[in-house]
Formats: C-alpha cells, sequence, structure tokens
C-alpha cells in the first residue's frame, strides 16, 4: 500500500514518461465544445480514454450524449468496437457526468510492468477517439 504522497508521484512519472514517450500534442479539453473533453484515465485498476461531458447544465449534457448516441453505430462499428456510453457515469468525486469510453481492465498503475502496455494501449485508443471526432465535431457541434 502506498501513501497518498507515493502514490501521487508514481501517477506523475507515468504521465511523464507517457509524455516522453508519446510526445504529440492530443485535443484533450481543446475541443472547442464547452465541456467537451477528450480523457486519459489510468487507476489501479483500469485504464480508460474517453468522452466526458461534464456540463452542469443538464440538458446540454444530454444533448451532446445524444448526439453522440446517434453516432453509436458508427463509432462502435469504424472506431471503437468496444466503446460503452454511460449516460450518468459517477466520478470518484461524486460527480455525474456523461461518458463514451473504452476501458482496459486489470492493470494498475502503480505496477511499473503494466505501464508500456497501458501506454501504447492508451496512445492508440486516443488516437482513434481524434479521429472519431475531427471527423464528427461539425456534426455534434451543431
Amino acid at each position: 500500500m502506498y501513501s497518498r504522497e507515493e502514490s501521487k508521484k508514481i501517477r506523475q512519472e507515468f504521465w511523464i514518461n507517457f509524455g516522453k514517450n508519446y510526445p504529440r500534442k492530443w485535443i484533450l479539453y481543446h475541443t472547442k465544445i464547452k465541456d467537451f473533453a477528450l480523457k486519459f484515465t489510468f487507476t489501479r485498476k483500469t485504464a480508460e480514454v474517453s468522452i466526458d461531458l461534464e456540463s452542469t447544465d443538464e440538458i446540454m449534457r444530454l444533448y451532446y450524449f445524444e448526439k453522440l448516441e446517434s453516432l453509436k453505430s458508427i463509432l462502435k462499428e469504424e472506431f471503437l468496437p468496444g466503446a460503452v456510453f454511460a449516460e450518468e457515469y459517477q466520478l470518484e468525486s461524486g460527480k455525474i457526468i456523461s461518458r463514451v469510453y473504452v476501458s482496459k481492465s486489470d492493470v494498475n498503475i502503480h505496477n511499473k510492468k503494466d505501464w508500456p502496455e497501458v501506454q501504447e494501449w492508451l496512445a492508440e485508443k486516443m488516437n482513434t477517439l481524434e479521429m472519431f471526432f475531427l471527423e464528427y465535431r461539425d456534426f455534434i457541434e451543431q
């Protein structure tokens, strides 16, 4: 078991290492759509690549989620076959968001042996998610 400070240091080390191994500018928060972000997540249980809809305006959050749902078959058939659509996804903080994501289970950010595999997986899935987003951004924004 790691202390909070040790865990924080390991997480920082992972993301610094990831940035060195995959040195490119990811879209992430730069979608130009308010409260619409592409995210990387890696914890002690899973790794995820996701589209997060975090608007406090529930109507807007659900509006964008419905837009994504209308593209569900395209996303799953052409980009990310394992994509999960969660209209209500609870973050560790307790906040409810909408999330479309793919996940890799049985990996642990504290286990450095998992890092190369997870980094490659994160980069591959985010690249694919970015391609989807860039192709359908105009439709999503409307």
